[in-house]
């Protein structure tokens, strides 16, 4: 007979008790990784938008500063990833220098860009090292960000006390009897690499934002720089010397301490120091003889001179109304405008109001309009003493209407709206190799004045220096005769004693500041034959212009007339700086 089988029943086994284990250090980095991710692409952009902003500033230009700024910064972030792959094997105390270092360099390359523009004079190579610098510095920081989390939660780290959240994943599978595929993890590190470029690229289009609304409203461009470096450098160093430390030696942690102390106390240090230094920059650009120093919305306006004397004006470091012989440039500009009807008179620019001024001395000049785009520049004009003496308190006189808008849109809006056509147009603006008034002096622009201006109407352009800047001048007089106009070159030159020649101001002494400027002008009348250049009737006694000095103006123009230039327009500009 056989007796089945029984089956016992297992004993029961005592299991160890279970010790509640820290959370996987791999759920407690990626938070603080992702948003020191976020605060540093933010900073980058900020001082990469601060070295676009016042590269343009200060050399003028702004299309060919941004292209040298971005591809430059670009190239170097290649290096700077391929760099940092040698300091993969001590990431942490890798990206803190790197941090520390972008937090230096980059919060001071504000002051030094303009320290060098104003004390050496030449700023374009501070513009490329700066820009070169920082981008290797932003391309290890990625780099050296995945070798560390990659440390704190691959297979190595979890071998150290570490563990990822693939690791994890994979020891639940070992306790459920299966091994976490590999597939699974790879997906995990892709999801890393994602999360990472979205903190990235969300962090650098806040960084975008906040640098035009808060940073340089509120801080201006060197405390605004010099604050997002030492944001910079408490993130980094915050991150690697607290998530990070156990990776840290005590000899690199004192070393990263040191580092960041030194810079939060450089930047620190340069923060206070930051208005004297700006007097003393604004000494050595302008001369010791600074009026006012005004910073508006849109540029900076700066008054020279002293009592004894006529002032000067500035715009963004450039030259606008040289005191001493200012009446030179506007006289040509706006008499030989007014030989004609002129009740109606339209001014673009011209918020100095000199230009203004000169028209107001005609009798039968009934109603002025001055578009000018920054409020600040009238208000100063108005205002300050010397320079409401200079232009005869314009401003004040009833038959002046000032708009404050873009030129170009309000002429658009106006065209529909214009009761009577205007008898002379005065353009008033910066050379058109300064970028922000290209658009000022392209063929669309001169379409509107076109549809604006009464059939006998006469047109003034102020178009640069036809001696230094040639190619500028005559495709300005290309674009006009493209927009319909016939024109009249001509030209006229001044005494321009100690000033730095900026783009609308040329200066053919060599750069000692004491030869002759040359101002390029065109009149231009609506299709037909180009006008004669004369004066009117009515004309006021003038210091600088007769019959005759004009017709050698004209004369002196046409000599530098070369081939046939195509015209400049709003999709094809053709003005170089």
């Amino acid at each position: 007979m056989i007796e089945p089988t029984v089956t016992m029943p297992p004993k029961r086994v005592r299991r160890a008790p279970v010790r509640r284990s820290e959370p996987p250090r791999g759920t407690t980095v990626r938070f603080p990784v992702l948003a020191v991710v976020f605060v540093c692409a933010a900073c980058g952009l900020v001082y990469e938008l601060e070295l676009v902003a016042l590269a343009s500033y200060l050399i003028g230009d702004s299309v060919t500063q941004a292209s040298v700024v971005l591809s430059v910064m670009v190239f170097a972030m290649g290096v700077g990833s391929l760099l940092a792959k040698r300091l993969r094997c001590r990431a942490a105390v890798g990206f803190g220098l790197v941090e520390a270092g972008l937090a230096l360099i980059g919060g001071c390359s504000a002051m030094v860009l303009y320290a060098a523009f104003a004390w050496l004079g030449e700023s374009r190579y501070v513009v490329v090292a700066f820009s070169l610098a920082i981008g290797v510095l932003i391309g290890a920081e990625i780099p050296l960000l995945m070798a560390l989390i990659q440390r704190a939660t691959g297979p190595a780290g979890a071998g150290s006390g570490s563990a990822s959240r693939s690791a994890s994943r994979a020891g639940g599978s070992a306790r459920s009897g299966r091994q976490a595929p590999l597939g699974e993890r790879d997906d995990d590190a892709a999801g890393t690499v994602a999360d990472l470029f979205a903190a990235d690229y969300v962090g650098a289009l806040v960084g975008g934002l906040a640098f035009p609304f808060l940073l340089l409203p509120w801080l201006g461009q060197l405390t605004g720089a010099l604050v997002t470096g030492a944001v910079n450098v408490v993130a980094g160093g915050g991150l690697v010397l607290w998530v990070f430390r156990r990776d840290l030696t005590a000899r690199s942690r004192a070393l990263l301490v040191a580092a960041n102390v030194s810079v939060l106390a450089v930047l620190a240090t340069a923060t206070m120091l930051v208005d004297d230094f700006e007097a003393a920059a604004r000494r050595a650009v302008y001369g010791e003889r600074v009026r006012v120093a005004v910073q508006t919305e849109l540029q900076e306006v700066v008054v020279t001179g002293g009592p004894e004397g006529p002032p000067d004006l500035f715009l963004d470091g450039r030259l606008r109304v040289a005191g001493q012989d200012e009446y030179r440039y506007h006289e040509a500009l706006v008499h030989p405008a007014m030989n004609g009807p002129h009740a109606r008179v339209l001014i673009v620019g011209g918020g100095d109001g000199m230009a203004a001024r000169e028209v107001l001395r005609y009798p039968g000049a009934r109603a002025v309009t001055v578009v000018e785009l920054d409020p600040g520049v009238v208000r100063l004009a108005r205002t300050d003493p010397a320079l409401a003496t200079l232009n005869a308190q314009a401003f004040r006189d009833p038959r002046v209407r000032v708009v404050h808008a873009d030129a170009f849109h309000w002429l658009r809006g106006a065209t529909s709206q214009v009761q009577e056509r205007y008898d002379v147009v005065i353009s008033d603006l910066p050379d058109p190799g300064i970028t922000p008034s290209t658009k000022l002096y392209s063929q669309e622009f001169y379409g509107l004045v076109a549809r604006v201006l009464a059939p006998s109407g006469r047109f003034a352009v102020h178009a640069g220096s036809v001696a230094d800047r040639p190619r500028t001048y005559w495709t300005v007089d290309a674009t006009l005769r493209a927009a319909g106009f016939a024109t009249r070159p001509y030209s006229a030159s001044g005494r321009t004693p100690g000033f730095a020649a900026g783009p609308d101001r040329a200066d053919r002494s060599g750069g000692t500041g004491q030869g002759p400027a040359d101002w390029g002008f065109l009149l231009a009348v609506p299709g037909g034959r180009p006008p004669a250049l004369g004066l009117a009737a009515d004309a006021p006694r003038l210091r600088s212009l007769g019959e005759g000095t004009l017709e050698a103006a004209a004369r002196r123009a046409e000599r530098g007339r070369g081939d046939e230039l195509p015209p400049s327009t709003l999709v094809h500009p053709r003005y170089g700086g």
